[in-house]
């Protein structure tokens, strides 16, 4: 007969080889976001989506096509990671520009709210 040693969790988890674990979105967060994502796939606006999680960031990535970069993705943070605390925790960028920043999901998806405008160069 084996016998596997009792490990305490503890120690599992503060183990030195262990990566840490990846930053997600919550359930609430993620059905905002999806929401979002729903009325703008009824109005043919995006087509696609995608998620990533790491250790310092949780990511939402909108596609007007499947087979392109994303249009939006709209990120989570970690608050430690390197000072951005003080900036804010999520941020809404489209390639490569940062369009909002701010400490709550709602605060930085307004930026989809706000009515379109010509713009001259």
């Amino acid at each position: 007969m084996v016998v596997n040693p009792v490990v305490r969790l503890q120690d599992y988890r503060s183990h030195p080889g262990r990566r840490p674990p990846a930053l997600h979105f919550t359930r609430a967060e993620l059905t905002r976001l999806l929401g979002l994502y729903a009325t703008r796939v009824i109005k043919g606006e995006w087509r696609d989506y995608a998620i990533c999680s790491g250790p310092e960031s949780a990511s939402f990535m909108v596609f007007k096509r499947s087979h392109e970069n994303p249009q939006f993705v709209i990120s989570k943070l970690d608050n430690g990671a390197r000072g951005r605390a003080r900036q804010g925790r999520y941020v809404v960028t489209s390639r490569e520009c940062k369009l909002s920043q701010g400490h709550s999901l709602d605060d930085v998806l307004a930026v989809f709210n706000r009515p379109l405008g010509l713009v001259t160069i």
